[in-house]
């Protein structure tokens, strides 16, 4: 029987004892019970910090870096490099409030036409160029493939209707350019439609630029093997799919075709009203980064940050004139060029 004592208003309780040898057996299993529940633990830890791992998104790093441990904070590791790329991208962001706010007041208008091979990083830039701009004066614009009725259309109609109106900053993810390079390469247009595109776009941008509209061309420049990489990383991760398609797919295989394209388009359009800034882009981060640098250092708006802090690397941002050069001097060679 169990005995019983009262302390202090408070029932303790002795255990019988055991038989010899059950208690050796019972605190074997226990200890055994034990072991197999630390080692799932651990198992369970190990997996929870993978995800929270997982689920670290931008500007995570920079907003906790002071914060002090507690019971409820998992220390996880993060490079330098993106401490520094997160703080970079927060003293741009707020920038291009500075700048929106006098877009605003100043009534302008602003185009940014965002080109370049499938998945180069021209949606995570917009994304990051629009993340703390006021919506009402930002819009993105990236336009599904045309109806019927918009075949029958004048190739520029469906697109003109988007343009900015005073105080707007517009951003086309894709654009008119669709026809110099896409069209052409996968045969959804004819070659007498792709000449024509090309000789109706420096007149059509020269009558924009003239009535008003600040426009800003950007093309994104990757790598065969970073564009099969990325496209690996969208069929595996689900919340990336939806941006996989028969056409990106073929993009591999038609490699060469769509070098040949760019530089048809990049001589016939870049021109000094409308100049192309092509942004290589293999580190996204950078590549982010430059882009919204470059748009800062040629725009003017209060209490704009010093011009040394917005200066560009070469190596990122490369003008349109220099990457026709580069591609005349290596085009014929069978060196495999940047996209």
């Amino acid at each position: 029987m169990a005995k019983e004592e009262k302390k202090e208003g408070k029932i303790s309780k002795e255990p019988e004892a055991s038989p010899p040898g059950e208690n050796a057996k019972g605190e074997g299993k226990e200890a055994e019970k034990g072991a197999k529940s630390g080692k799932k633990g651990k198992k369970k830890k190990k997996k929870k910090g993978k995800k929270t791992e997982k689920a670290l998104k931008e500007h995570t790093a920079i907003s906790f870096i002071d914060k002090k441990k507690g019971k409820n904070r998992q220390a996880i590791w993060v490079s330098k490099f993106t401490l520094k790329y997160e703080e970079e991208l927060q003293k741009m962001q707020i920038e291009l409030l500075k700048w929106q706010k006098h877009v605003i007041a100043k009534e302008q208008k602003v185009l940014l036409i965002f080109e370049g091979r499938d998945a180069a990083g021209k949606g995570g830039t917009i994304k990051r160029i629009v993340e703390h701009l006021n919506p009402r004066g930002a819009r993105v614009v990236a336009l599904p493939k045309p109806s019927d009725r918009e075949r029958t259309q004048w190739y520029f109609q469906r697109y003109f209707q988007h343009l900015p109106s005073g105080g707007e900053i517009v951003l086309f993810d894709r654009s008119w350019y669709n026809r110099a390079m896409v069209e052409p390469t996968m045969g959804f247009c004819t070659d007498e439609e792709h000449k024509r595109f090309l000789k109706d776009v420096p007149l059509i941008e020269e009558i924009l630029v003239k009535n008003g509209i600040s426009m800003f061309k950007f093309f994104f420049s990757v790598s065969k093997e970073e564009q099969m990489r990325r496209f690996q990383s969208r069929i595996k991760d689900p919340l990336k799919q939806y941006k996989i398609s028969p056409v990106d797919i073929e993009a591999q295989e038609k490699w060469d075709d769509y070098t040949v394209r760019k530089f048809q388009m990049l001589n016939e359009t870049n021109r000094t009203i409308s100049p192309w800034a092509i942004i290589r882009s293999d580190n996204k981060k950078k590549a982010r980064l430059n882009c919204i640098k470059y748009i800062l250092s040629k725009v003017e708006y209060d209490n704009k940050i010093p011009q040394k802090e917005l200066v560009i690397d070469p190596e990122v941002v490369v003008s349109g004139i220099e990457e026709i050069k580069f591609m005349e001097d290596h085009l014929m060679t069978g060196m495999e060029l940047p996209g």
